[in-house]
C-alpha cells in the first residue's frame, strides 16, 4: 500500500512494520474461523457433486450391463458358411483347436483400451449353428416333443467347471467318427434325465444314427458369467414352445464335446461353425467413457475394428451383439436425468456463491470505517485490495483444500480435476468477494457518506438497464425450457442457460421485491407517527432505516428457497408417481390371485389378516370371447369395487350403471378399444367355462383395477351363471397390510402382491436413486444457505442493536419492550423474504412444470403405464422453508435481546456508536 510522504525524517522506529494479515487474524479470530468453516463446507459439497454423479452413473451403467445379461452384452464373432464353402483347405483344419485357439488372443487384444474384454470369461469353439432332434424315449418331454441340442466343442471347460460325476470327454481319432463323448452340465442332466453313460441318439440323413456317449456331468463353478451363459443353452436347459394353432413345450440343451473335436462335427448335420464370445470387462467399463465404449461398438459391428476382425481371422464372419443397445438404453437415461441433476447443481451453486459474496460484503460492510480511514490516510486502492486478497486467501485457500481433501476421502474414486476445479471456485469467490467490494465502495476518497435507508434509496440507470438485461435472459430460458424441456441436444447435463431458469426467476423476483419493498415502509411511516407507545414506531423507523444494499441478502434468501422448494417439489412428484405406477401394477393395496376354488374360507381368511381393512373380490378370465375378439374379463361386485376404484383415484365408476338389474343385456364397464369396436350395440360374449351372455357398454374407462390398462370388459358378477364363486382373486385395501400373513392366509399356490414391494421395483437404476439424493441434498443445502444468509444480516446488525437497547434501557425501556423491538424490526425483511421466497417458487414451479418430465427419474422403462410424471409444486416444500425463515428471525431476535439483558448495558455504553 503506498503512503503519501510525510516529510518527516524516518527513524528505525518509525521503519518497524506491522505485519497486516497476522494483526489482522489475531485481531478479529471469530469471522476467520467462521469463514473458514463456510468455505471449507461449501468446497467439500462442490468437490464431492463431480465424483458422487460419476459414481452414479457408474453404477447405473454397470446395473445396465448386468441386467442385459452376457447373452446381449457379449461380442459374438462366427464364421458363415461361405468359410468352409470358398475355402481351398481341408475342412478338417478350419475345424481344429488350433484355427480356433489360433486367433483368440489377437482377437481379445484388438479392441484394445476402447473396450476392454475379459479374458477369463470370452470363450471360443466350433458348434453346430442348427439344433439336432434327439428322439430318445427316456429324454424329458413335457408335451411329448423331442428335446434338441447343440453340440458345442468350446475350450476351458476344464477350468471354468468342477467335474461332479465321471469324467470329462475326449475327443475322437477320426474326423468322420459314428460315435462321440460329450459332458453335460448338472443343471442339464437333472432336467433332461440325463445320467453318466446315457447315450443321446441325433439321426442323419444317410447311415445309421450320431450316438454321442455321456461321460461325465460337470457343474459351471460361475453359471451366471459370460463363459457359461453367452450360448443360452450351454449351462442349463431352456424350455421352447413350438409355433403353430396347438403351442407344445419342449427342452432344448447342449452338449459338451472335448475341445479338440471340433472336426468331428463335420458328420453332423448341423452345420457346425467357429465362434468367438468376447465379454466385456464389467469392472472396466465407466460411465465417463460412454461416448469411447459406444463407438468402439460400432467400429466393431461395422467400421474399421471389423475390417480388422476379418482380416484376423476370416473375411467370412458374422458379427452381432446387443451392446450398443445397452448402453444406448444406458445413455437415454442420463440424458433424461443429467438435465434434472444440472437444475439443481445450478441452482445449490448459485445459492452458494451468493452467499460466499454477501460474506465478503457484510464484511466490508462492518470495517467501513477502517477502509474509509486508511484511504482518506493515502492508501492506495491497489495496496488496500492486495492486502484483503492476502488476509481472506490465508483463510480460503487452506479452508478449500481441506474441503477438497474430505470429499475425496468421503466420495472416494472420480475425477480430481473436476472436483479441483469445483473447490478453486468456491475458494476464488471467497477470496475476490472482501477486495472488490472494498473496491467498489471506497474508489472515492471520502469521510463520511450520506444515509443509505431502504426508504431513500433510489436506483441507479446502469442498475435498472441491468435489472431489464436479466428479465429478458429469464424470460428466454424460461420460454426456452417450456417448450423444448431440460436436455439439450447432444449434451446429456442439459442447456446451462436453462438449468438456470428457477435462479434466474428468483433473481427477478429479489429484483423486483427490493423496488416494492420501501413503498410500504413509506406508506406506514407518517401513520405510525401517531401511534401510541414507543415500540411500534421505533420497530418501523428502524427498518426504514436498515442498510439499502438488500439486494444480496434477499437473493440469497429468495434463490435458496426456491432451491429448496422446487427440490422438494421434485422428491415429492417422484414419490407420487411411484405411488401412482404401483397403484397401476397391482391395483389395491395388495393383491392376491390365483386361489385354490376348492377353498371356500380364503375370503374371510384374508379378510382377519393383520392390516387388512377391506376385501373385494373379484372373479378373471382373460380369453372371454367378445364378438369375435379375445379379452380380458372380470365379474365384480359393483358396490365394493366401485369404492375401490374412488379410493384409488383411477378408473373410477357410478355403481348403479354397472348393476345387472335382470334384463337381458348385462351392463359392462369397457375399455376405449372395447367401446370402440362395439360402441352402445349390444354383444355377444363367451367365457372360457361356456358361461355366455350378452353385454352392452355403458361407461368407458383406460384403467381398472381387476385388469389394468389391456382391452377389457367389467360385469356385475351376479350376471355370471356362477356368479363370484369362487373367486379367482381378492384385492386388498389395507396401508399395512402384511405379505406373510395374506400368503398364509391364501395359502396353496397363491401369489400375493403387495403396492409397497411394487414401489421399490418400479427404481431401476442407481442413476435414479441418485437423482433423488443429488435433490435431497440440493434442498437441505438451500435450507442451509438460506438460513446462513439471515444469520449473516441479523449479526451484521447485532452490534448497533445491542447499543441501541443499551441507550434506551437508560430512558426507561423494559426487557420485553426491547425484545419485541427487536423482533418487530427484523420482521419486514424476513416476511418479505419468506414470502417472496413461497411465492418466486410457486411461480416458477408453475412456469417451468410443462418442461419438466419426471417419468424418467421416477419409474423403470418396463413399469406399467401411469401417465406423464409432470413437476407440482408442494405445500410442505413451499410452505416449511418459509416459515422456518420467519421462525429463525424470531428465535435470534430474542435470543438477543435476552443476552444483551443478561450482560448489562454499561460495555455498550462507554464503548459508544460511531454513527
Amino acid at each position: 500500500m503506498t503512503v503519501r510522504p510525510s516529510g518527516r525524517t524516518r527513524t528505525a522506529a518509525s521503519r518497524v512494520t506491522v505485519p497486516w494479515v497476522r494483526t489482522r487474524l489475531r485481531t478479529a479470530p471469530g469471522a476467520a474461523a467462521a469463514l473458514a468453516l463456510l468455505v471449507a463446507v461449501t468446497a467439500f459439497l462442490a468437490a464431492a457433486l463431480p465424483p458422487v454423479l460419476d459414481r452414479y452413473d457408474e453404477e447405473g451403467m454397470r446395473r445396465a450391463l448386468e441386467a442385459a445379461g452376457p447373452a446381449r452384452t457379449t461380442v459374438q464373432v462366427q464364421t458363415s458358411d461361405a468359410d468352409m464353402y470358398l475355402s481351398d483347405g481341408p475342412w478338417e483344419d478350419m475345424l481344429s483347436r488350433e484355427a480356433v485357439e489360433g486367433p483368440f488372443a489377437k482377437l481379445l487384444a484388438l479392441p484394445g483400451r476402447a473396450l476392454p474384454l475379459d479374458a477369463d470369461q470370452s470363450s471360443a469353439g466350433v458348434r453346430t449353428t442348427r439344433s439336432l432332434k434327439a428322439p430318445d424315449p427316456y429324454l424329458s418331454q413335457p408335451d411329448g416333443v423331442a428335446p434338441v441340442f447343440h453340440l458345442v466343442a468350446q475350450g476351458g471347460i476344464a477350468e471354468h467347471s468342477r467335474l461332479a460325476e465321471g469324467r470329462l470327454p475326449k475327443a475322437p481319432e477320426d474326423a468322420g467318427a459314428a460315435a462321440l463323448e460329450a459332458a453335460v452340465t448338472t443343471g442339464t442332466a437333472s432336467k433332461l434325465n440325463i445320467r453318466v453313460g446315457s447315450v443321446v441318439h441325433f439321426p442323419r440323413a444317410e447311415g445309421d444314427p450320431l450316438a454321442v456317449r455321456v461321460t461325465g456331468l460337470v457343474a459351471p463353478r460361475e453359471p451366471e458369467g459370460a463363459y457359461w451363459s453367452t450360448l443360452p443353452e450351454l449351462g442349463r436347459p431352456h424350455l421352447m414352445v413350438t409355433q403353430g394353432p396347438v403351442p407344445s413345450q419342449y427342452w432344448a440343451g447342449a452338449l459338451l464335446l472335448a475341445p479338440d473335436a471340433g472336426p468331428a462335427l463335420l458328420g453332423v448335420p448341423g452345420a457346425p461353425a467357429r465362434y468367438w464370445m468376447l465379454a466385456p470387462d464389467l469392472s472396466a467399463l465407466h460411465g465417463r467413457d460412454l461416448e469411447k465404449l459406444t463407438s468402439a461398438v460400432a467400429s466393431v459391428e461395422g467400421g474399421p475394428l471389423l475390417e480388422r476382425l476379418t482380416s484376423t481371422v476370416s473375411p467370412h464372419l458374422d458379427v452381432s451383439t446387443d451392446l450398443d443397445d445397452v448402453l444406448g438404453g444406458h445413455a437415454g437415461l442420463w440424458s433424461a436425468i443429467g438435465p434434472l441433476l444440472a437444475v439443481a447443481a445450478f441452482g445449490t451453486g448459485t445459492v452458494a456463491a451468493v452467499v460466499l459474496c454477501m460474506a465478503g460484503g457484510l464484511a466490508a460492510e462492518r470495517r467501513r470505517a477502517e477502509l474509509t480511514l486508511l484511504r482518506a490516510r493515502g492508501g492506495s486502492l491497489r495496496g488496500l485490495a492486495g492486502r484483503l486478497l492476502a488476509e481472506t486467501a490465508v483463510v480460503a485457500v487452506p479452508a478449500a483444500a481441506l474441503g477438497l481433501l474430505a470429499a475425496r476421502l468421503a466420495v472416494g474414486a472420480g475425477r480430481p480435476a473436476q472436483s479441483a476445479a469445483a473447490a478453486g471456485a468456491v475458494a476464488l469467490t471467497a477470496v475476490l468477494a472482501l477486495p472488490l467490494r472494498a473496491v467498489a465502495v471506497h474508489r472515492a476518497v471520502g469521510v463520511h457518506t450520506g444515509r443509505e435507508d431502504v426508504v431513500r434509496a433510489r436506483p441507479s440507470k446502469r442498475r435498472l438497464v441491468a435489472e431489464v438485461t436479466l428479465l429478458a435472459v429469464a424470460v428466454g430460458a424460461v420460454l426456452t425450457l417450456r417448450t423444448r424441456g431440460t436436455s439439450a441436444e447432444g449434451d446429456p447435463t442439459g442447456d446451462e442457460l436453462v438449468s438456470l431458469a428457477p435462479v434466474l426467476v428468483a433473481v427477478i423476483a429479489a429484483l423486483v421485491l427490493v423496488r416494492l419493498y420501501p413503498l410500504p415502509l413509506r406508506g406506514l411511516a407518517r401513520p405510525a407517527r401517531r401511534m401510541r407507545g414507543v415500540v411500534g414506531p421505533l420497530s418501523l423507523a428502524r427498518a426504514g432505516r436498515a442498510g439499502g444494499s438488500t439486494v444480496l441478502p434477499l437473493l440469497a434468501s429468495l434463490t435458496a428457497l426456491t432451491t429448496a422448494a422446487f427440490g422438494g417439489s421434485v422428491l415429492t412428484g417422484v414419490a407420487d408417481a411411484r405411488e401412482r405406477a404401483s397403484v397401476f401394477a397391482v391395483g389395491a393395496d395388495a393383491r392376491v390371485d390365483n386361489l385354490d376354488g376348492r377353498r371356500t374360507d380364503v375370503e374371510e381368511r384374508v379378510r382377519r389378516a393383520p392390516g387388512v381393512e377391506d376385501v373385494t373380490p373379484v372373479k378373471v378370465s382373460y380369453t372371454a370371447l367378445a364378438g369375435n375378439a379375445r379379452v380380458s374379463l372380470a365379474g365384480v361386485e359393483p358396490d365394493a369395487y366401485a369404492a375401490l376404484s374412488g379410493r384409488l383415484d383411477v378408473g373410477a365408476f357410478d355403481a348403479e350403471a354397472l348393476k345387472a338389474a335382470g334384463e337381458d343385456t348385462v351392463p359392462a364397464l369397457g375399455s376405449p378399444a372395447m367401446a370402440e369396436q362395439f360402441g352402445d350395440t349390444p354383444f355377444p360374449v363367451i367365457l372360457d367355462d361356456g358361461d355366455s351372455f350378452t353385454a352392452r357398454i355403458v361407461a368407458v374407462r383406460t384403467w381398472t383395477p381387476a385388469l389394468g390398462a389391456d382391452d377389457f370388459l367389467v360385469v356385475d358378477g351376479s350376471a355370471l351363471r356362477a356368479g363370484l364363486e369362487p373367486p379367482t382373486g381378492l384385492l386388498v385395501t389395507g396401508d399395512r397390510a402384511d405379505g406373510a400373513a395374506l400368503r398364509k392366509a391364501a395359502g396353496g399356490d397363491a401369489q400375493v402382491r403387495l403396492r409397497s414391494d411394487e414401489v421399490a421395483a418400479t427404481v431401476e437404476s442407481p442413476l435414479q436413486t441418485g437423482a433423488e439424493r443429488v435433490y435431497a441434498a440440493a434442498v437441505a443445502a438451500g435450507a442451509g444457505y438460506a438460513a446462513l444468509a439471515l444469520l449473516l444480516t441479523l449479526l451484521r446488525a447485532a452490534p448497533e442493536r445491542a447499543a441501541l437497547l443499551a441507550r434506551l434501557r437508560t430512558t426507561g425501556l423494559t426487557r420485553a419492550q426491547g425484545r419485541r423491538l427487536l423482533i418487530l424490526e427484523s420482521l419486514p425483511q424476513a416476511m418479505l423474504a419468506a414470502v417472496g421466497g413461497a411465492l418466486t417458487a410457486w411461480a416458477a414451479i408453475r412456469l417451468l412444470a410443462p418442461g419438466i418430465d419426471l417419468t424418467t427419474v421416477a419409474v423403470a422403462s418396463g413399469a406399467p403405464a401411469a401417465g406423464r410424471a409432470l413437476l407440482r409444486a408442494d405445500q410442505l416444500s413451499l410452505l416449511v422453508p418459509a416459515l422456518a425463515v420467519v421462525a429463525l428471525t424470531v428465535g435470534v431476535a430474542a435470543a438477543q435481546a435476552w443476552w444483551s439483558g443478561r450482560r448489562g448495558a454499561v460495555r455498550e455504553l462507554r464503548a459508544g456508536d460511531a454513527r
